[in-house]
């Protein structure tokens, strides 16, 4: 959506109260029913935060240690409670730090609202301290952003944000707000934002693409469905549920789709993806009708685009037009909110079972178990592994952790292995790639659901990058399980300099610190464990812990992710080893 500056809107009907713009932001926030915010105070935002102390026992300001980690934060409580997560900073180097967050959420579809604090009005354009156009700068990553210069602008530019962040395809929204305009006293009135003109967020149904798609996947002798994120975000999870069982099609999921359907559900076929399982991949390529819910068609999922699928009659299920015909071409698009339009498919599919297609994919994953899973899992060879720790973590758990990824090898093995019992429990970061984003979107999910077991799993790369957060953690009392699988590596950048660039570790090993006496300097319980014989009994004593508990697993140097699709190849040219 387009930037814009908010203009001064009709005197409000309703009952008013005079107050200041600070106070009018706070109010705004509780009106929307938020309970926690994230941030980091600052010279151009400091009215906000002496509201937020006056207010302090209806809103919980958690003070995370960099304005990144706010956004990560917010990202997490977002992603585990399907609720929009809130950031706050100041104006400059504050406002700057938000945008890898704001990115991030923008294409992962993550709902967010930012408030940045920005200088007086009168010293726009002045170059004046702490000043950058933040409005320009996150123009690219944001859903809808604006800047606001009157006090009597921020309730229609609050009550605007959290409407475009939450509706349709949901993403991130930043206000920024003038100091004068914080200070500055008016008439405040609040009313929730329920539409914007010329913005549509959920396009109308049309029957006929359903009974379009119906009408394949009813004469379809080897159909395929793989999900996505969407599948989550419009809660179908049941209707995608029903879908499978009724028609008896084999589904696979994104990495951002896990966890919508239990992993071990009987048609729950496994992960598509350069390091996806090797049946969804290869069987893309056999499959005759190919149903897509609420995915883009990333390039990690399709590889080659000349070769992804072209045998394949193509029904795409999406809720924004854009995606349609983006990077593969549909035959079906059926656009609207995926839980109404599963809702609208299901009376119209033929039960079925489609046992020897079905048989397919369970002759290509005993291949694959014998080939790379069983080595990752129950290792013979003396190093441990990462999937070794993460099969520890399922024991324990039962399956149902809510597991918070960091970038990188780890993420592709906890993705690849992790159980999930119930949805919302995969929480990584997936189109861009945030290296640093686990360790402060596993506070932010701990907080959210205070009652699920939150574990954070990162590697000794990116853990490095947001680090400090230990102290949020320290503060905030978070219960959060923190599992960094360290290799000395950055690993997955040291994998593809040994599958394609004949072993030239540029700049990739890692002389690493005392992670578990950094853990203890923010007073959070530590263990290192360098030998099998000892994971068992500490992943117990992680998940036993009703605190915060840091766990350092030393893992094998030069263990790599296999499968593995290499960058543009098909999808069907899976490498094993």
């Amino acid at each position: 959506m387009e930037t814009q500056t908010i203009q001064n809107e009709k005197p409000a009907t309703k009952t008013t109260e005079r107050i200041s713009g600070s106070e009018a932001i706070v109010r705004c926030l509780i009106e929307e029913g938020v309970k926690i915010i994230y941030g980091y105070p600052g010279g151009a935002i400091m009215p906000v935060y002496d509201e937020l102390y006056k207010y302090q026992d209806q809103i919980h300001h958690v003070l995370t240690r960099h304005e990144q980690g706010a956004t990560h934060s917010a990202q997490g409580f977002a992603r585990i409670s399907g609720k929009v997560g809130v950031a706050i900073a100041t104006s400059g180097p504050g406002a700057t730090n938000l945008i890898t967050g704001i990115a991030d959420a923008q294409i992962d579809s993550t709902p967010m609202v930012c408030i940045t604090g920005q200088v007086p009005s009168h010293l726009l354009g002045s170059d004046a301290f702490q000043e950058t156009d933040i409005v320009g700068i996150s123009t690219p990553v944001t859903k809808w952003n604006c800047q606001v210069t009157k006090a009597s602008q921020i309730p229609a530019a609050i009550a605007k944000a959290f409407y475009i962040a939450k509706s349709g395809r949901p993403g991130p929204v930043l206000v920024d707000i003038t100091k004068d305009a914080q200070f500055e006293e008016f008439d405040f009135s609040y009313e929730k934002c329920t539409k914007v003109r010329s913005y549509f967020p959920v396009p109308k149904t049309e029957i006929s693409t359903v009974e379009a798609a119906a009408k394949l996947i009813n004469a379809a002798k080897k159909p395929f469905i793989v999900w996505g994120q969407g599948v989550i975000l419009s809660e179908a999870e049941q209707g995608l549920k029903a879908v499978i069982e009724k028609a008896g099609i084999p589904a696979a999921w994104t990495i951002l789709g896990a966890s919508a359907i239990p992993t071990k559900h009987p048609l729950n076929v496994g992960m598509v993806g350069m390091h996806g399982n090797y049946a969804p991949n290869m069987l893309t390529n056999e499959c005759d009708v190919l149903i897509a819910i609420g995915m883009r068609f990333d390039d990690r999922v399709t590889g080659s685009l000349n070769t992804y699928a072209k045998q394949a009659k193509v029904i795409h299920f999406e809720i924004d037009p854009a995606e349609v015909d983006k990077n593969v071409k549909t035959d079906v698009a059926v656009l609207g909110d995926a839980k109404a339009s599963l809702e609208l498919l299901l009376p119209l599919l033929n039960e079925n079972s489609h046992p020897d297609w079905h048989q397919q994919f369970k002759d290509l994953y005993a291949f694959e178990y014998e080939k790379v899973i069983k080595n990752d899992i129950h290792p013979t060879k003396e190093g441990l592994t990462m999937g070794e720790v993460i099969h520890q973590i399922n024991i324990q758990s039962k399956g149902n952790a809510a597991i918070v990824t960091d970038v990188g090898q780890h993420q592709m093995i906890a993705c690849r292995y992790a159980e999930f019992n119930q949805t919302k429990s995969n929480i990584t970061s997936g189109g861009l790639g945030t290296m640093g984003f686990g360790l402060p979107a596993a506070i932010g999910a701990k907080m959210a659901d205070p009652e699920r077991e939150v574990v954070s799993i990162s590697g000794d790369g990116g853990y490095q990058m947001t680090i400090q957060e230990l102290g949020t953690i320290f503060q905030q009392k978070a219960a959060v399980k923190i599992v960094v699988l360290n290799n000395g590596f950055l690993g997955m950048v040291r994998q593809w300099q040994q599958l394609f660039f004949d072993k030239r570790y540029a700049s990739t090993e890692m002389t690493n610190p005392n992670f578990v006496a950094i853990a203890e300097g923010y007073y959070i319980k530590a263990k290192k464990v360098t030998k099998r014989e000892e994971l068992a009994d500490a992943v117990a004593e992680m998940m036993a812990s009703k605190e915060a508990y840091f766990l350092e697993v030393c893992v094998e140097q030069e263990d790599n992710v296999f499968p593995m699709i290499p960058s543009g190849a098909s999808v069907s040219d899976v490498r094993l080893e």
